[in-house]
């Protein structure tokens, strides 16, 4: 219960609960007569209550009395269960008003003079029924306003929750970007090495082959010229020789 509810409902409560708690101990303390006058009021509205005694009837009712007072005047009470009981409370002396003869007019509710008294007390029937269904309506907003606040606060949990997963996530691919740039530059090593590898086993390759070729070219010169000089070698011969034979023709012609 609210401070301001607590407030609100305080004046009607003090005011019931300290007349109806006067009215219970003066009946604890109350003599014969007045016992005697009581209960016959109340078992002729409530035929039940013939079969209890004067005296003991008095006392139950002035201690019931009492504590509905005491119930009214105690904030630690909720006013749920203090109207509840002030509206049992004053319903009951309001159906012994009615069903006393003498109390209100025939068919009516309009109290004579002799029940002016005991009609007097639907104000307390009133000021009842008003603190329960206060009670009842300001603990529905009371915890209507609870809940709304848990949503709202539920709400804002939901919402740095998933303001923090997004940093979690952003974190998690800001390492993983970095993993990946890491992971990107090694491979670019790996590959750098291999391309090098590659080019000076294509090289070497190439160098062997231009060493082979050149070795081919030099001999197939050697060859060549070995060639050549034996053909003209041979030339030389034949040419020595047709001379040779020319000279031996002319010498016989001049020797005839």
């Amino acid at each position: 219960m609210s401070m301001a509810g607590k407030l609100r409902r305080a004046p009607t409560r003090i005011v019931t609960g300290a007349f109806i708690l006067n009215s219970g101990l003066q009946k604890l303390k109350g003599d014969d007569d007045t016992a005697k006058a009581v209960h016959g009021m109340a078992s002729g509205a409530y035929p039940a209550f013939g079969t209890l005694e004067p005296k003991t009837f008095l006392r139950v009712l002035g201690a019931g009395e009492t504590a509905l007072g005491s119930a009214l005047l105690l904030p630690i009470v909720p006013a749920r269960l203090a109207g509840a009981g002030l509206l049992g409370f004053s319903g009951a002396l309001l159906g012994m008003w009615w069903r006393t003869p003498g109390m209100h007019e025939d068919g009516s509710l309009r109290p004579t003079v002799q029940g002016t008294a005991l009609a007097k007390d639907s104000w307390m029937l009133g000021i009842g029924a008003g603190l329960l269904f206060d009670d009842i309506v300001s603990g529905a907003s009371e915890s209507h306003a609870v809940h709304k606040a848990e949503r709202k606060a539920a709400r804002q949990a939901r919402k740095a929750e998933a303001k923090l997963h997004a940093e979690e996530l952003k974190h998690e691919l800001k390492a993983a970007s970095a993993e990946r740039r890491k992971q990107l530059k090694a491979e670019a090593r790996r590959r750098a090495k291999s391309l090098q590898a590659e080019a000076k086993a294509q090289a070497k390759s190439q160098a062997k082959s231009a060493r082979a070729a050149a070795l081919d070219a030099a001999g197939s010169a050697r060859k060549a010229a070995l060639d050549t000089t034996h053909s003209a070698r041979d030339a030389a011969a034949h040419a020595a020789k047709s001379v040779r034979s020319t000279a031996e023709a002319v010498a016989d012609k001049v020797g005839v």
